[in-house]
């Protein structure tokens, strides 16, 4: 208890609350934008870091993620383009509500189960840190293996409309994913001898490109005829929150659980997080076919898991030193910086310093509600420029956020290349987020299956050697067979029908 009032008393200055303050408003402004993800914030924050105290320093950076996550939910309800990575899972569903009138219900739902999530992954944070890194630092190649075929089998079943057609986007992501350097061999595949190629396709551009660009290009193809967004004010967020809160409430929890234990993965972080949660939802749901026509559900869970997924990334980071995302990879650095070396005998030698991390992250995600607020009061104005006038912006925000990746006129091309790629798909059906999904996880997907047949001297059977990795690979293999039971007892009925 006198460690705990202490972490108050670091945290609860006038300074710590003013730089919190400052860091909210400026992750809000970078999540809010197309192509500047939390990681990106993050890096930019480090130098400001060096002139700060170990309290104030961790304040900035959790404060700027936390906001950062959500803001990104704003352009992805409003214009359809996700602030970041996290926000694509969801985007069409929050978009579909804005296009049918609900742009405040779901920004609403957003902002309050970001805020529930991120609380809930505090707890954890703060009550089974050391427990739940012990469980996650068994995880190996092979057990993160059957976590990628998880949740590449997500894509599919969050896909509207078509289940092959799915699989065919997911295809085209893992394919897109495979560009590069190969890195068994050190061979290149499929750069056409382009230098820039060899580093792979940059996830960002191609997100940007798949969701922003196409919708450009639809405008052009059709703008007098095109989905136009209502007209309507974005006033009270909070009407009519307290009856879809209750009403799934189940939903939050699943969400915030998912996120949590997702999140402590290393490598995992809040993006799979949020896919896996929408995944689920859907799988679970009794009203499947609403998925993606602005249906609520979806967005309580993946909206909660975002913020959980944030806090359940610092479990293996502060425990053990190993980075739970890209986010707590810079985290550890700084931590180093300021003394604070990550591992079991931090809770020991610095105890006040570690719980004051727990106080801020719970003061952070509180302050994300009133701050969140303002913040979609203000991009309501979104809503009342004419999309003649929308869609020259956007295009500009698309080729900042692009170029702002490596500094590389290459990504633009990357976003133009892919939005044609998505309009051409949607135009015929197929869903774009599979193919996201498969660019995101298809890098994790090659790296543990090479490294898990190395070290089985090419046994498939090594992939079900460990405890945790055969729980995983026949539950994925199971989620596999499924469908193809059912659609085997289809037709077998039909046949006796005949």
């Amino acid at each position: 208890m006198d460690t705990l009032l202490l972490a108050c008393q670091l945290v609860f200055t006038p300074y710590v609350l003013g730089v919190m303050l400052l860091a909210a408003v400026f992750g809000l402004f970078v999540g809010s934008i197309p192509g500047l993800t939390a990681t990106m914030a993050t890096a930019l924050l480090i130098p400001f870091t060096f002139f700060m105290e170990p309290v104030p320093a961790i304040a900035v950076i959790v404060t700027t993620v936390a906001m950062a996550i959500f803001a990104g939910d704003i352009p992805g309800a409003l214009l359809r383009i996700p602030g970041t990575p996290a926000s694509a899972a969801y985007c069409d569903e929050a978009y579909a509500m804005t296009r049918q009138g609900k742009a405040e219900t779901a920004l609403g739902i957003s902002l309050v189960c970001a805020a529930i999530g991120g609380l809930m992954g505090s707890a954890v944070l703060a009550l089974t840190a050391p427990a739940l890194a012990e469980f996650a630092i068994k995880f190996s190649s092979f057990e993160y293996f059957w976590l990628a075929c998880l949740g590449l089998s997500c894509a599919v079943i969050i896909s509207t409309g078509s289940t092959l057609k799915g699989f065919v986007s997911l295809l085209i992501g893992l394919f897109i994913s495979t560009i590069g350097i190969d890195i068994t061999a050190g061979h290149p595949r499929f750069t056409f001898g382009s230098v820039e190629m060899m580093g792979g396709i940059s996830f960002i551009p191609a997100m940007i490109g798949m969701f922003a660009i196409s919708e450009v290009l639809r405008f052009l193809a059709s703008p007098d005829t095109g989905p136009s967004i209502p007209q309507q004010p974005v006033r009270n967020v909070f009407r009519g929150l307290g009856s879809i809160i209750g009403k799934y409430k189940l939903n939050v929890f699943r969400g915030g659980a998912i996120g949590a234990v997702i999140g402590i993965l290393p490598g995992a972080g809040a993006d799979i997080a949020a896919w896996i949660a929408y995944a689920v939802s859907k799988k679970f749901s009794k009203n499947k076919k609403a998925y993606g026509t602005g249906h609520v559900e979806g967005l309580v869970d993946a909206g909660t898991a975002n913020n959980a997924g944030l806090s359940g990334a610092w479990v293996p980071a502060i425990v053990f030193g190993i980075p739970g995302d890209s986010i707590t990879a810079i985290v550890i650095g700084v931590l180093y910086m300021k003394g604070m070396n990550p591992g079991p005998t931090v809770f020991m030698n610095q105890p006040e310093l570690i719980y004051a991390v727990f106080v801020v992250f719970f003061v952070a995600n509180l302050a994300l509600i009133p701050l969140g607020f303002l913040a979609i009061r203000l991009s309501r104005q979104m809503l009342r420029v004419p999309r003649h006038v929308l869609i020259p912006i956007i295009l500009m925000f698309c080729v900042v956020g692009s170029f702002a990746i490596n500094n590389s006129v290459f990504g633009i091309s990357v976003m133009l290349v892919m939005g044609v790629i998505a309009y051409i798909m949607e135009e015929n059906g197929f869903p774009v987020a599979p193919t996201i999904l498969g660019i995101v996880l298809g890098t994790m997907l090659e790296d543990n299956f090479m490294s898990s047949m190395i070290k089985a001297d090419g046994e498939l059977a090594g992939f079900f050697s460990r405890p945790i990795a055969a729980v995983l690979g026949i539950t994925v293999i199971l989620l596999w067979l499924i469908p193809l039971l059912r659609c085997s007892y289809r037709l077998i009925t039909a046949h006796q029908k005949k």
